[in-house]
């Protein structure tokens, strides 16, 4: 069994895995506002989907006022985490890594949930650091970088944290690990963002605004990319936006009947698209939202919020085109899980083979 989950009981074994099965591997995110599972197998063109999971259980709800997870908050992502351990379990996954992010980063009490997570559900969590969640977006958006630009800037906008990654294109080699110059995680997501910025009756074009000025405040005060400026200003670079919040302002753009992954995850959408599609937000109330087919109850309160981030990033970083992912730190986790075990098995292979020329002949 994996080691990042732990049975907390007898577990069934089922079926043993025929020999001819391609091994499954699993990915948990447990951000601020979601908790998402993938497992998947390995493929050629990198993995093929088995299942996939997630759950909006807002684990951050109100973080910034309390310093700590509510007790409801912790309740909402055990049940979700229940899941993912059940599915994760019954899938035989060969190995699996299930991760934390910034509401466990910063709660008082995030170290105590993820040892109760633990105990209650057999999912081993782990904490990681805002450089890390950069890295694994990055690696998780990789397919997407266009190298007929000179840069990129990776843009996930989580619940509680934003995470921008700088990357040369030009200096990355065919196939190879991209080279990212710089990275800044600010502490600002859609839920921070949307709870300090209350919405109030109707969103308004100078509320929407003062959550832009918020997050450009923070941008700009990070100094570390600025010799990437010029081929940013020469438009010679393009964005890439991870985020639920950006996935459904992509799919308010294609005018969907009902949210589509196929649809939306790739597809390029230019500044002109981006403001037009937050200006056709800002012009429905919070119940309009609700029942738009790609946003939901889940994320009515929070959508703007999101455009809000993406726009300030656009504005401190101009760009002429933006291309949206419905991908990221899952699929960096899955990808470094298939690397790592590939390495492994690479060099088992060539010590077998070290003994094996070594053995005096009989």
């Amino acid at each position: 069994m994996s080691e990042a989950l732990r049975a907390p009981g007898p577990v069934s074994r089922g079926r043993e895995r025929s020999v001819v099965d391609p091994p499954c591997y699993a990915a948990l995110d447990l951000g601020t506002n979601n908790c998402r599972l993938l497992i998947a197998t390995p493929s050629p063109s990198g993995f093929r989907v088995v299942e996939a999971y997630s759950r909006i259980v807002r684990l951050g709800e109100g973080l910034s006022q309390s310093g700590r997870l509510s007790d409801e908050a912790m309740d909402r992502a055990l049940a979700a985490l229940k899941v993912s351990g059940e599915k994760v379990r019954r899938r035989r996954v060969v190995k699996f890594r299930a991760i934390a992010t910034q509401a466990c980063r910063i709660a008082e009490n995030g170290e105590a949930f993820v040892s109760r997570v633990a105990q209650e559900t057999g999912v081993k969590l782990q904490i990681i650091s805002p450089q890390e969640e950069a890295r694994l977006s990055v690696t998780g958006c990789l397919n997407l970088l266009d190298d007929r630009h000179d840069a990129a800037l990776v843009v996930d906008v989580g619940g509680g944290s934003t995470e921008l990654s700088w990357v040369d294109l030009k200096a990355t080699p065919p196939g190879g690990a991209p080279v990212v110059r710089a990275w800044q995680s600010i502490p600002i997501g859609v839920v921070t963002l949307a709870e300090r910025f209350p919405e109030g009756d109707v969103a308004t074009a100078s509320w929407f605004r003062r959550m832009i000025e918020h997050v450009k405040a923070e941008v700009a005060a990070f100094r570390r990319a600025d010799p990437m400026r010029p081929v940013f200003h020469a438009d010679r670079a393009h964005l890439v936006g991870t985020s639920g919040a950006i996935t459904s302002l992509a799919g308010m753009h294609l005018r969907l009947p009902r949210y589509d992954r196929s649809r939306v995850d790739g597809i390029w959408m230019s500044r002109d698209d981006c403001d037009a599609a937050a200006d056709d937000l800002l012009a429905l109330t919070a119940a309009q939202r609700a029942a738009q087919p790609c946003i939901g109850p889940d994320r009515a309160d929070l959508v703007l919020a999101g455009a809000a981030i993406l726009q300030a990033v656009q504005e401190e970083w101009p760009c002429s085109r933006v291309r949206v992912a419905d991908r990221g730190l899952r699929e960096g986790i899955l990808l470094s899980l298939m690397a790592e075990r590939s390495q492994r098995r690479r060099r088992k292979r060539r010590r077998a083979r070290g003994k094996s020329a070594e053995a005096p002949v009989q």
